[in-house]
This record gives C-alpha cells, structure tokens and sequence, in this order.
C-alpha cells in the first residue's frame, strides 16, 4: 500500500461539478492499493499519517503533526500509484488491486486516521484542487507478505 502526502492549506475534490470533500489546512492522501496490501498495512499507514510530523512549531521546524495542528485530511483513492511505466509508452496497472479489494482496504485507512477526515468518491472521475504548503511531499509505502 502507499500514500503520497501533501502538506495543504486547502484542498477539495470534486465530481460532476460538485464539491464532495474539502479540508483546510491539513493533509492530501493519494491512497494507493496494491495485490499485497492488507489491512494490517492500511491501519499502519494511517497511524504514520496522524503522527507523522511536517507542519512547522513555533519556531518554524517541522515538529508538528496534523492531529497536533488540528488539520484534517482529504483521502483520495489513487490507484494510478501502482503504475509501471518500465516499458513501452503505456503505463500497466496489473499492479493494483481489484477495485473491491482497494476499496476495502481505503475504507479501513480513512476509518483508521482518528483525524477529521474528507474523502472523494471512490472510482469515479475526480478534479481535486489544493494549495500546496511547502511545498512538503512524503510518500509512505508498506506491503506485507
């Protein structure tokens, strides 16, 4: 499973037009799901997620969390994180788990976060929109087995 982390002041996502999740200041997940992920590893990422410490304290060092800084997150389902582009011009996704298997498994992260929490919906067309803070990207990878 991976999650690539951005540090925002705002984010919202949008389907058909209409705003479905947004967030102020806080954190965007691109929740990836792979054939190896388990729920183990959803639960662990969260948890790395709510703790993970990249918003600045009061002397401007990154010491704070997003539950620290009472921030939210806005989780969104990114299966195009399991792309392998090695070869030819076309990215493959044989290495992303079935959509309910996926599905699943984001459920289990967004309930795990223990931090407001916006989400997108899952497998449809979405514009997500954010203002950048930093800007600070981490990506967070975990596979069992």
């Amino acid at each position: 499973m991976q999650v690539v982390l951005q540090r925002v002041t705002r984010a919202a996502v949008h389907v058909d037009g209409e705003v479905v999740g947004a967030i102020g200041v806080g954190l965007l997940a691109l929740v990836g799901v792979g054939h190896r992920s388990t729920k183990e590893d959803a639960v662990w990422l969260a948890a790395k997620t709510k703790v993970l410490r990249v918003f600045r304290d009061q002397h401007g060092h990154m010491n704070r969390s997003v539950a620290e800084v009472g921030g939210s997150v806005l989780a969104i389902s990114q299966f195009t994180l399991y792309a392998d582009a090695r070869k030819g011009r076309r990215p493959s996704f044989a290495g992303a788990a079935s959509p309910e298997r996926a599905e699943t498994l984001y459920n289990a992260y967004c309930a795990a976060l223990a931090v407001p929490t916006a989400t997108g919906v899952f497998g449809a067309h979405m514009q997500i929109e954010m203002v950048a803070d930093g800007p600070v990207t981490i990506i967070l990878c975990r596979e069992s087995g």
